[in-house]
């Protein structure tokens, strides 16, 4: 219920303040486990996909966010408990892993869930190599990927800056990606590298942003 009232106030509010352009709905599934693995270009990203996907979508949050004061940290303890943000702590000894433990809790409920395979937002614009997270949840959850590109975002709310600016954006989704000549290799980082390099390639195709440090031996753990 609480999901639903922050959407249909969310929704209207990211329509009017940043008029998203949104291409391939349609290639989200409507229903089970789905990854949704985007660039990520401001904080804002996090709630403009939420508000453009076909079905709810689960991201991971930092757990400062639910803990913040002031009338900042209200707001964004509100919004991303409201949109179903899954706080995570980013300091501590198994914060990675415990991250996707989480993520893979929520694919295993049948949801959706975002992702950044670059594991932070660009700084200068370029699409980073993805770290292989996202290949590990989806050849353990076996469930497919759909490459995302924002574009825009980092105009809405640039590194530095505490509010959002009123600018267009858009979001594409790409056709899903599976990879059953990887399933069961979750554990194996030749396979983990390959599937995390074939989602960022196609994530690039939808952004068109330069690549930076996709270098390296090819099987590599990232």
């Amino acid at each position: 219920m609480l999901y639903a009232i922050a959407r249909s106030v969310v929704r209207p509010v990211v329509r009017v303040l940043f008029r998203p352009r949104v291409v391939g709905r349609e290639n989200v599934p409507r229903s089970g486990p789905v990854i949704l693995a985007s660039n990520h270009l401001s904080f804002i990203d996090s709630i403009v996909i939420p508000s453009v996907a076909p079905r709810r979508v689960a991201l991971l949050a930092k757990a400062e966010y639910f803990t913040g004061s002031g009338v900042s940290g209200w707001f964004t303890r509100t919004l991303f408990g409201a949109l179903g943000a899954l706080p995570v702590e980013r300091e501590t000894h198994r914060a990675a892993q415990a991250a996707l433990d989480t993520a893979l809790g929520a694919l295993r409920r049948g949801d959706a869930f975002g992702i950044y395979p670059e594991g932070t937002r660009s700084r200068d614009g370029r699409l980073a190599r993805g770290k292989t997270g996202v290949a590990w949840l989806a050849l353990t959850a076996d469930c497919p990927v759909v490459p995302v590109a924002v574009h825009g975002t980092d105009r809405v709310q640039p590194i530095g800056a505490r509010w959002p600016r009123p600018r267009r954006v858009s979001v594409t989704f790409g056709t899903p990606l599976t990879f059953p000549e990887h399933r069961g290799q979750a554990g194996k980082g030749r396979a983990r590298r390959e599937v995390t390099d074939a989602v960022m390639e196609q994530i690039a195709a939808l952004s068109g942003q330069e690549k930076a440090g996709w270098g390296g031996r090819p099987g590599a753990a990232a």
